[in-house]
């Protein structure tokens, strides 16, 4: 039986943004935005402190913007600065809570916080997103501050076409206590195109003895996944540092490339370095899968596989 407390108790920071802090989030003076998205962030802080009086709803904030502009690093920011009785963990993450625990448990749980992070907001599903709205319309009313972000199409920047309209219509229930600051900037991750870098299967072998590594061959990694409860990602990434993958090729299906997303997810989060062989990690999404309707996941995926391949 899997315990409320375990469950709850690993909705915290990930390793990569622990030190994030509205100091060491540095906008980019060619958009203004972002400036004003760290202000906003940083005034939303000093109401999430405190609980609001009995029976009123509490406030939410919704940052909106495309991948790379330090959206995540805000949430974190966030919730460093309001200090205790924080939740924080990614839209899958608290789908998988309300899994594991059913959802009053979750709600029940949930509700002893101040504040909690959702992290990369997701549209995709509309069973998750009417889940994922009454939990926030709940919390809300108990009386918890809600901070959520997520991310617009890279081929929408630049064109005011961001996602917060898609999040106001879903949630309809719960956007009156929503503030939407949208941020927009280039990914910092990357200047211009994704990068990638394929190295030679003997490189990749060196990964155990160079860093002590964990090497895997990408059909057998792929294959163990559908084995793996997404909830377990982190305990199953816990001490993983460097990566080595062998054989890299195209996903065959959604269902695997979703898995594939996760684990990107959490692999990231624990700030993990990747040494490939075989195809670019950036085929492993197929045309039809970035063109499809979980386009967004497959985007930050890349994304972040692009800032975890180093070379050997």
């Amino acid at each position: 039986m899997v315990e409320a407390a375990e469950v709850v108790a690993s909705l915290v920071v990930p390793p990569h943004f622990a030190d994030a802090t509205f100091l060491t989030y540095h906008p980019d003076p060619a958009h203004p935005s972002q400036a004003s998205a760290r202000h906003a962030v940083r005034a939303f802080a000093s109401g999430a402190r405190v609980r609001p009086r009995r029976n009123a709803s509490a406030r939410g904030l919704y940052l909106d913007g495309g991948f790379g502009v330090g959206k995540t690093h805000l949430l974190a920011a966030l919730a460093s600065d309001v200090g205790t009785g924080v939740a924080f963990g990614t839209f899958v993450e608290y789908t998988h809570v309300v899994g594991a625990l059913g959802f009053a448990a979750a709600r029940d749980a949930l509700a002893r916080f101040r504040l909690v992070c959702i992290d990369e907001f997701e549209l995709d599903d509309p069973g998750d997103t009417v889940l994922m709205a009454r939990l926030m319309r709940e919390l809300a009313d108990a009386g918890v501050a809600l901070a959520a972000t997520s991310n617009t199409l890279p081929d929408s920047l630049g064109e005011g076409r961001f996602a917060a309209d898609d999040f106001r219509r879903e949630i309809q229930a719960v956007s009156r206590v929503f503030d939407v600051v949208s941020i927009d900037g280039p990914d910092y991750r990357h200047r211009g195109e994704l990068a990638f870098v394929t190295s030679s299967p003997d490189a990749v072998e060196l990964v155990a003895g160079r860093w002590g590594g964990v090497v895997e061959s990408w059909a057998a990694l792929v294959s163990d996944l559908s084995h793996v409860h997404p909830s377990r990602l982190g305990a199953y990434v816990d001490g993983v540092r460097h990566l080595g993958l062998t054989g890299v090729t195209s996903l065959q299906d959604q269902a695997q490339a979703l898995r594939v997303v996760s684990l990107v997810d959490r692999l990231y989060d624990a700030d993990v370095s990747i040494v490939a062989s075989g195809a670019s990690l950036g085929e492993v999404f197929t045309g039809q899968m970035l063109a499809g309707g979980y386009r967004k996941k497959y985007f930050r995926a890349l994304s972040r596989l692009s800032a975890m391949n180093i070379g050997d």
